[in-house]
């Protein structure tokens, strides 16, 4: 028997979380269609040496905003040379299927930190679908890297029902025929394929542009009677609810908690935002397994937290910084450009108003509001290097958001600064790390160019558990690959026999502190904008998509970005569903 790929004498996992064992993989027609205790033949095939490596499950990314960059630049390689082969987008109530390139950009820009003109033209270029069917078949006519499924954003049907103007004002509600237009769009998206439906509760999420900026997303303008009716659809079908709650009034998490409880139905699969030990409020990350935990076992709920494994460091240049969407002052800042910014930041008593506001220590929050805990990379004025905005206050006889904010007036945008929102103590990260009520999620790929960089954090989290044993490596590939897979209802997530040969070989020498580093590579879609990666190309050393070799040691294959090789993986589809494109592809390139 001939393959087209044999990977050999690795230490092969299979997704399920069963116990690891030495094995060759046979690879044909984009399958895996052997494991094998004894050596295969390898005559005639692409052989990789995986002898003291790890074959594993590709991984899946189940939160990223993708949703333009996938039209200008398909191979996702950002994603894929860390080993990630099936990602998820229209995250956060956002998306593409429905609304226009304008409306797109304003939804999308400030919210995720993505240029609005790349957002606009992309999709003036691209877009040439009206229907969620037409949009599974636009994807599929891209060189695609990786494998892709979506969500549909509540806010990208909302605006396209109503106009964005309209459903962006809380005086108007919408009619019966936009109601029954917003079901249709989700019942048709669910036929497509789509895993489900996300939302969006939290009012710290603004528009851009110049129409409605600053209002925030549609999603947030919606009654609960509008959720109910789109919840079941969800719940009829069996897909997934994505969402997250109003921060300001933790008590809006309680309806979810009910909608996702089985009590005579079928229950409602949600996934929320976000476990996290934050810096803001310790005490929080320590209900939430309780709170989703009675909520499946005594609401016969189907409940999940998503979780970032890693903690959560973000950058700065100058205020340019979603977190300051928390307070009324830095969202009036971000609505101001340039100028008008730097004269409103200027001003006494905007700065009393920035002040009580940080200091205000008992409010809902994610950001700490410590500028001593705020850390300057990069400034022109290079005295300040590698000190807080708090200490350069403290030496010059000022309050903490007087040393920002003076910075910032005078340097704009060349102020680099960083700092860690959560998850920053590694005892208990590895508590929400192990809780069955959270799933490994929440990059943000594609989003926050430049804030943000966790590409990689399916690595991070397995060098947690290879060097520390907090979990084992099996069951941390399983919280990676097949557990989210099952979940989501997608054929992805495991590599057994008859499995779609989407996997990674991951070296563990290379899972070393370069896992945990972060870098910086211009992108040429976005005009060569200087974005957050992540650099560790030691720990992979292939990986594979239906089969084809993508990326390894380092580089991209040569066709990488022009032929493809990843598919839209459809809700329920049958297991081992290989693509005849990418199996061609797949022939051809052994």
């Amino acid at each position: 028997m001939t393959w087209d790929t044999v990977i050999r004498r690795g230490r092969w996992f299979d997704g399920t979380g069963a116990p690891s064992a030495i094995r060759d993989l046979g690879i044909r027609d984009g399958r895996v269609e052997k494991v094998s205790e004894a050596p295969l033949d390898t005559a005639g095939a692409q052989v990789i040496e995986a002898d003291g490596q790890w074959v594993m499950p590709g991984f899946i990314d189940i939160h990223t905003h993708y949703d333009a960059e996938v039209l200008m630049a398909p191979g996702l390689g950002e994603s894929v040379r860390h080993g990630v082969t099936t990602v998820l987008f229209g995250s956060c109530s956002l998306g593409t299927v429905h609304v226009e390139p304008l409306d797109a950009a304003d939804l999308f820009s400030r919210v995720e930190a993505i240029p609005h003109e790349y957002v606009v033209s992309a999709l003036t270029e691209h877009k040439t679908w009206s229907t969620a069917a037409e949009y599974v078949t636009a994807l599929e006519t891209l060189p695609l890297g990786p494998n892709v499924t979506t969500f549909l954003g509540h806010s990208d049907m909302r605006a396209a029902a109503m106009g964005l103007g309209r459903s962006t004002d809380r005086a108007v509600t919408p009619s019966a025929a936009e109601l029954a237009r917003m079901r249709e769009m989700l019942e048709d998206a669910l036929a497509a394929g789509f895993v489900g439906l996300s939302e969006m509760r939290n009012p710290w999420d603004k528009l851009d542009g110049d129409r409605y900026r600053s209002r925030t997303l549609p999603s947030t303008y919606a009654r609960w009677s509008e959720y109910r009716a789109l919840h079941r659809i969800l719940r009829r079908a069996g897909r997934v609810l994505q969402s997250i709650p109003n921060l300001t009034t933790p008590v809006s998490l309680v309806p979810y908690l009910a909608a996702s409880t089985g009590f005579g139905r079928k229950p409602l699969k949600t996934s929320f935002l976000t476990a996290a030990d934050v810096k803001s409020n310790p005490a929080l990350c320590r209900v939430m397994g309780p709170i989703a935990r009675v909520t499946n076992k005594l609401g016969r709920g189907d409940f999940r937290w998503q979780h970032l494994p890693v903690p959560f460091d973000i950058f700065a240049d100058g205020i340019d910084l979603v977190v300051f969407e928390e307070l009324s002052s830095g969202a009036a800042a971000l609505h101001l450009k340039d100028e008008a910014r730097n004269e409103l930041m200027r001003d006494e008593s905007y700065r009393r108003r920035f002040r009580k506001e940080y200091d205000r220590r008992w409010t809902p929050r994610v950001w700490n509001r410590d500028f001593y805990d705020a850390h300057i990379l990069a400034c022109p004025d290079e005295s300040v290097v590698g000190k807080t905005f708090g200490q350069v206050g403290d030496e010059r006889g000022l309050h903490p958001v007087d040393a920002f904010l003076d910075l910032v007036v005078e340097h704009g945008t060349r102020v680099r600064w960083y700092t860690t929102i959560s998850n920053h103590r590694p005892k208990v990260l590895d508590k929400l790390s192990s809780l069955p009520e959270v799933q490994m999620g929440f990059s943000d790929a594609g989003a926050h160019l430049r804030n943000m960089a966790f590409y990689n954090f399916p690595l991070r989290m397995l060098r947690r558990a290879h060097t520390t044993g907090f979990m084992s490596v099996e069951r941390a590939v399983h919280r990676l690959t097949g557990e989210l897979g099952a979940w989501y209802g997608i054929d992805a997530g495991t590599i057994r026999e008859g499995d779609r040969a989407d996997l990674v070989v991951v070296d563990p020498a290379g899972l070393d502190e370069s896992v945990d580093q972060h870098s910086e590579e211009p992108v040429e879609v976005f005009g060569n904008l200087s974005r957050m990666v992540n650099r560790n190309d030691r720990a992979v050393t292939a990986t594979l998509v239906a089969g084809n070799r993508v990326f390894g040691a380092g580089e991209f294959d040569p066709a990488f970005g022009t032929r493809r090789t990843g598919r839209f993986l459809r809700a329920g589809e049958p297991r081992g569903t290989v693509d005849p494109a990418t199996r061609r592809a797949a022939v051809a390139g052994s």
